[in-house]
């Protein structure tokens, strides 16, 4: 169904969790150019609202923008919070943050890949990277993630795949910042 920017739309929140650490191995960097993933040491606002801006353009990611300078410098200093950048042949391809001020848990906050690099197979290496770290984080028990309807539509089928299992869900709503197709919305 086509909505415009401005419509109210409901959407379903999908919270998932995973108890113990996936059997599978951890992930080498795809072949190709030069890639690396790097942790952000004290990353400043403007960086992180960089790559979620645009890695969440097409799915209203947009509430971070509306947080104060201040409280996300202060959120993205935290030392149980680690903003990850995965880089390919000298620019970002996507990136994934990790919250872990909850004690015993380890939340992958933010992750996803930028619209340019979408469908080349990046997102299982990037997911099942984030999952490793996140266990390897001290005390961690259990990691948690979550999506919406909003979201990519294969996100949720990803999560799963990697292990995740779905523990409730929400319906929301919210105003739409831009014209799109929704399915199930």
């Amino acid at each position: 169904m086509k909505h415009r920017a401005g419509d109210v739309v409901d959407y379903i929140v999908t919270h998932l969790a995973m108890e113990e650490r996936p059997s599978y191995p951890r992930p080498h960097i795809p072949a190709g150019p030069t890639s690396a993933l790097i942790a952000a040491d004290n990353p400043p606002p403007w960086y992180f609202l960089s790559l979620y801006g645009t890695v969440g353009q097409e799915y209203e990611w947009t509430d971070q923008f509306e947080r104060p300078t201040e409280e996300l410098q202060s959120y993205l200093g935290d030392p149980a919070v680690t903003l990850y950048t995965f880089l390919r042949a000298g620019w970002p391809h996507g990136f994934f943050l990790l919250d872990a001020r909850e004690p015993g848990t380890c939340e992958i906050a933010y992750f996803g890949l930028v619209p340019d690099v979408i469908g080349h197979r990046f997102g299982g290496f990037l997911l099942e990277t984030a999952v490793h770290m996140a266990w390897d984080r001290p005390g961690t028990r259990r990691v948690t993630v979550s999506t919406n309807t909003l979201d990519h539509p294969r996100a949720l089928a990803l999560y799963q795949k990697a292990g995740f299992s779905p523990e409730r869900r929400v319906t929301l709503r919210r105003v739409l910042t831009r014209d799109r197709d929704l399915i199930g919305v």
